[in-house]
């Protein structure tokens, strides 16, 4: 999987397209990703205590990796991602529009 948590990406389909945000959570098997602020739920939370009231909370919900594109830390643009392996032999994910690698 190209996407890792903490990257910036893109929202290509849905109600929240064009926001960029960072990647909360990475699920592989299910290619989802979760996204801090966007694509929010509201789920319904009842009281836990005597005299508390139930409350409405805003809840990120899992969008599909097809529907986002990476971000370049570099150049800003939503990019595709190629990998370069270095002399060292570490593997570098690089921007195909700059030519930058980043991590």
């Amino acid at each position: 999987m190209k996407i890792k948590k903490g990257d910036l990406v893109k929202i290509l389909r849905g109600k929240d397209r064009g926001k960029i945000g960072k990647i909360l959570e990475v699920s592989p098997q299910e290619k989802k990703v979760i996204i801090e602020g966007a694509n929010l739920l509201i789920k319904h939370v009842r009281p836990r205590h005597e005299g508390e009231k139930g409350q409405r909370v805003k809840v990120p919900a899992p969008l599909d990796i097809s529907k986002v594109a990476l971000v370049c830390p570099k150049c800003h643009q939503p990019i595709r991602v190629g990998y370069r392996i270095l002399a060292d032999g570490k593997k570098m994910r690089w921007c195909r529009k700059c030519g930058e690698t980043f991590i």
